[in-house]
């Protein structure tokens, strides 16, 4: 749970690695590679994964399996990773950065990794209006007509419950309704609260819904995407030999009101829309239901169709515009030895059937992965890694490949990826291991996360062309913190002591690293992907805008911290130049906070809209002017409620 770990967290983060699942040591998934996957010919099975017939053989299959795990456990003395696990114990009682245009026609104000599909955030704008959830609260802010001005806030939760122990973490837009996503050990489950937005910015409380899961959390990845009016989310469920009905925790949703019991949970999932792969029988360890449902935003009901496959309890998912691509991995225990294998599922979003392929190792996390145009997928793998629930991510090791197989090369599970399909990678030393896809090209390296800034002078980023494997090793002065997509190149973002180091990167025949600029005694401000945004003005020329801290801080301390500005910089044909900071004055959160008391998804970000600039600096909203001297401060904005209650006063 959120507050049980939080405590934990600086001890974590100094030196005691905690991790998601117990340690474990994969074999090098490219042990037998090979650089001429080319030439092999690729089998085109047509085989999608099979469904259970009815709900009784969907039971009687998982009380033989969870026998037959018990069995073998006994004869090996092995203990399940997730036993004692409070990250996954059951809830206890109380392309580039521009993306379509969806909803009411407003442009994309999120830093997305899939063009088309919008990612659950803390920012999002409705024609006139920003709409900003912070700490349990919804707030709009009216910026147009060149205004700057408080409209309107609201629980970000039902009416008359107690949001002491749920997590509202994220928040889409579709059309004139704001969803508003959350994780409640309260009442059990992920949380999907309603609302109705008018053009004046008013909200009004429209609906709650729980769908049973576990804790979605993940220090990295985004639970929810919007594709049009479909909302989108990947949610598991961890099934454990308790005796009695195992499909009792299978994904059902029920519309909340006061007095709500558990028998209102409707399933969504079928048993003839649940899949398995031939090989589940294998494992022994605990199993997960990972399930894709798919909600219809386009009225005012809230109908939801999922498809679930079982699997390994560790996982990493990505969305593409058409399917949602779920990494599972199985640890077993036994014996004094380790063993891991791992599944990939493809599940589409049309709700046809998912298919999979045996593969080696485990992805980071979302920016693992690609599916590119040439009907590919391309994933880098790591043969020691964690999965991405909580802080897995933080933790991947081991040997590193390059996982390139095509679409059509999935089937029913049975089949496992052949060893050409993995190309050996450099191995970077250090930890908090970064990856992402730009273009035609993959970049990794290692940095310092949610540590204390290195006094590195020195450090590998390794540039890939994911179609030919060609490998380019580039030196930065700074470590690897941040990878982003900055128009048709990218841009890293590190560490080097005290100072912030941004480092152009030109992709083309021979990738490079154009010169550097430095923030004298600054560090991040925050580590999620959101908090970063750029905006191109054109081919080659645009700007940026990252939060920055004091120098020297802990990653981790974004959470406890407010950032201390936002820096932009403009891009000149990849020559940066600094346009100038807008600083926070209030970090007060005297707030009087019920819920979400930690922004764990962040609270600071830059705003690019219609030829303006924002800093979003917790309670602060901070206007900027750009001219030939750079960016001067117009206006600020307070939308706390401590303000709105003292003007309210006044």
């Amino acid at each position: 749970m959120k507050k049980a770990i939080f405590s934990s967290i600086v001890l974590l983060l100094v030196g005691i690695a905690v991790f998601v699942f117990s340690g474990s040591r994969f074999g090098s998934p490219t042990s037998a590679a090979n650089n001429d996957s080319e030439s092999f010919s690729e089998p085109k099975p047509r085989k999608t994964m099979q469904a259970f017939r009815s709900e009784l053989e969907l039971k009687d299959y998982l009380h033989a399996l969870f026998e037959r795990q018990k069995q073998t456990q006994r004869e090996t003395g092995a203990t399940d990773a997730l036993a004692g696990n409070s990250s996954v114990a059951q809830p206890s009682a109380p392309k580039d950065t521009e993306t379509e245009k969806s909803g009411k026609g407003d442009e994309s104000i999120t830093n997305t990794q899939t063009a088309g599909v919008d990612e659950g955030g803390i920012v999002k704008l409705h024609g006139q209006h920003l709409v900003i959830l912070r700490r349990g609260r919804l707030f709009t802010v009216k910026i147009g007509d060149n205004s700057l001005k408080r409209v309107s806030s609201i629980n970000a939760y039902a009416p008359g419950i107690d949001p002491r122990s749920d997590w509202y973490d994220e928040m889409l837009i579709a059309g004139d309704t704001v969803v508003v996503i959350g994780y409640s050990y309260g009442r059990g489950g992920t949380e999907i609260n309603l609302f109705d937005i008018d053009d004046e910015g008013g909200l009004d409380y429209r609906s709650t819904y729980h769908l049973r899961s576990n804790d979605y959390y993940s220090s990295r990845n985004y639970a929810s995407r919007l594709i049009g009016n479909k909302l989108i989310f990947y949610t598991p469920e961890y099934l454990y030999n308790y005796g009695g009905d195992p499909t009792a925790r299978f994904p059902a949703v029920r519309k909340w009101h006061n007095g709500a019991t558990d028998k209102e949970f409707q399933q969504i999932v079928a048993p003839t829309n649940v899949f398995r792969p031939p090989s589940l029988a294998e494992t022994n360890g605990w199993l997960a239901v990972h399930t894709i449902s798919v909600c219809d935003l386009a009225n005012r009901e809230f109908s939801c169709k999922g498809t679930a496959v079982l699997g390994s309890p560790g996982r990493v998912f990505y969305v593409s515009q058409n399917s949602v691509y779920v990494w599972t991995t199985d640890w077993n225990y036994g014996a004094g030895r380790t063993k891991a294998s791992s599944m990939l599922y493809r599940m589409p979003l049309d709700g046809s059937a998912p298919s999979a392929l045996k593969v080696k190792g485990t992805p980071v996390d979302q920016f693992s992965f690609l599916e590119s145009d040439d009907n590919n997928l391309n994933v880098l793998v790591r043969s020691d890694g964690y999965g991405e629930q909580m802080w897995g991510s933080e933790f991947a090791a081991g040997d590193v490949a390059l996982f390139r197989a095509p679409v059509d090369s999935f089937s029913d599970g049975s089949e496992t990826a052949p060893s050409y399909r993995y190309r050996q990678m450099p191995k970077p030393s250090g930890y908090t291991f970064q990856n992402r896809f730009v273009g035609d090209y993959l970049l990794f390296g290692t940095g310092n996360g949610w540590g204390r800034p290195e006094g590195k002078t020195a450090d590998n980023l390794f540039v890939v062309n994911w179609s030919n494997g060609e490998i380019n090793n580039l030196h930065l002065k700074h470590t690897v913190d941040r990878i982003e997509q900055m128009g048709k190149d990218a841009v890293v973002v590190g560490t080097n002591g005290n100072d912030l180091y941004f480092s152009p990167i030109r992709l083309g025949d021979l990738p490079t690293v154009k010169d550097s600029f430095a923030r004298k005694n600054a560090s991040q401000g925050e580590l999620r992907s959101h908090g970063f945004f750029y905006k191109a003005d054109g081919e080659d020329s645009g700007y940026l805008g990252l939060p920055i801290a004091r120098e020297g801080r802990p990653g981790y301390r974004h959470l406890l911290e407010n950032s201390a500005a936002v820096l932009f910089l403009r891009n000149k044909g990849l020559d940066l130049d600094k346009i100038g900071e807008l600083e926070a004055r209030d970090t007060s959160t005297n707030d009087n906070c019920r819920a979400s008391c930690v922004d764990w998804y962040g609270n600071a970000r830059p705003l690019f809209i219609r030829q303006r600039v924002f800093a979003l600096l917790g309670y602060e909203i901070v206007e900027g002017s750009l001219s030939g001297n750079g960016i001067q401060e117009m206006r600020r904005l307070n939308y706390s409620p401590r303000y709105a209650k003292r003007l309210a006063t006044d």
